[in-house]
């Protein structure tokens, strides 16, 4: 077997996205491997997931540093002690030093709910039904300095019903984070997906501009 791609999941809460990408690599044959878990939070229940499942974790606490690049500097340290070719945002609630992103540069994935570029930042679901859209859903992209705004690897598209509420579509929307997730990081770990000059990549062909896109 080839080697496997080892992986970092950083995270601030439940980690339910965690769980799904945790879940996907149970088969002995998948090519990704979590490494390590770590969060900014020591309560967030993502951990308790990690060590369930024998993975290693660390609890770094950005209130002890003294700013954001002082955090994200020992951030990276952590994080390259595991020497990961992947790194994977699961629901981490930090904005990230643009020097953060550089070090990971093509190689580090983040899950948005909903479908970007719509929707950048919080209440995602909200705004959608404000806005009366006929269709949400979510997005794996990789990170650039833009918040929530590097090229678009794959997206779920939910149709909202009339009964919709900012509730009841998150559930929906969560189910389907659950099956993209860990859809791209298998595609990153297999060699499938790359970040090339002009944007993501799969199987050497250049992605659209919203990413692969799976209708439910």
């Amino acid at each position: 077997m080839a080697a496997r791609c080892d992986v970092v999941v950083l995270i601030s809460g439940s980690g339910s996205n965690l769980q799904a990408l945790i879940d996907s690599t149970t088969g002995g044959d998948h090519p990704a491997r979590i490494r390590a878990v770590i969060s900014n939070r020591a309560d967030a229940y993502g951990l308790e997931r990690a060590k369930i499942a024998g993975i290693e974790t660390r609890v770094l606490d950005h209130k002890a540093f003294a700013d954001r690049e002082a955090f994200d500097a020992a951030l990276v340290q952590a994080i390259d002690a595991y020497a990961p070719q992947l790194v994977v945002l699961a629901g981490f609630m930090r904005i990230l030093t643009p020097g953060f992103v550089r070090h990971y540069q093509g190689r580090l994935l983040n899950i948005h709910p909903s479908l970007l570029p719509k929707y950048k930042g919080l209440h995602t679901h909200q705004r959608a039904l404000e806005a009366g859209d006929a269709e949400h859903g979510c997005s794996v992209h990789f990170v650039t300095e833009e918040l929530d705004g590097g090229p678009l690897v794959v997206q779920a598209l939910i149709p909202v019903e009339s009964n919709d509420t900012p509730e009841s579509l998150a559930q929906r929307v969560h189910v389907q984070e659950h099956r993209i997730y860990p859809l791209a990081m298998r595609w990153f770990a297999e060699g499938r997906l790359r970040l090339g000059p002009s944007g993501a990549e799969l199987d050497g062909q250049r992605l659209p501009p919203s990413g692969q896109q799976l209708r439910n």
